[in-house]
């Protein structure tokens, strides 16, 4: 069994980036009840290097956000697939991130990250 991981890149406020950390660290401690082997998210630090594009224009950041790269690790593909069927259902997620993503409070705006399962392509 090759690993599996989901990777994400969004956007997000810089005033309200505690806020999200808050809420991150519980959902990444029930991703990993759930099977993920390793939850990492990062913040942008160094976006503004010369001859490729860079994370803030693709993502259209304005001066005061900060993008999040980050992905969560795990054994196989399967237990991936698994891992999200749950989370949908996982009513403690569901408290988490409906606070931040919904309504007058919301600090990140899901339709602007971008999502997707990778598999294992070079692993040295």
């Amino acid at each position: 069994m090759s690993n599996y991981i989901d990777g994400f890149v969004f956007p997000i406020k810089k005033e309200h980036l505690n806020t999200y950390k808050e809420a991150a660290i519980q959902v990444a401690k029930i991703w990993k009840e759930y099977g993920a082997l390793s939850y990492q998210e990062f913040s942008g630090d160094d976006m503004n290097l010369e001859s490729v594009l860079a994370f803030p224009d693709i993502m259209n950041c304005a001066e005061d956000e900060v993008i999040v790269f980050g992905w969560v690790t795990y054994p196989s593909k399967d237990i991936r697939d698994i891992a999200l069927k749950k989370s949908t259902k996982d009513q403690r997620i569901l408290n988490l991130i409906t606070p931040i993503t919904e309504g007058p409070y919301m600090i990140f705006d899901p339709s602007r990250m971008a999502y997707g399962g990778f598999k294992p392509l070079i692993n040295l």
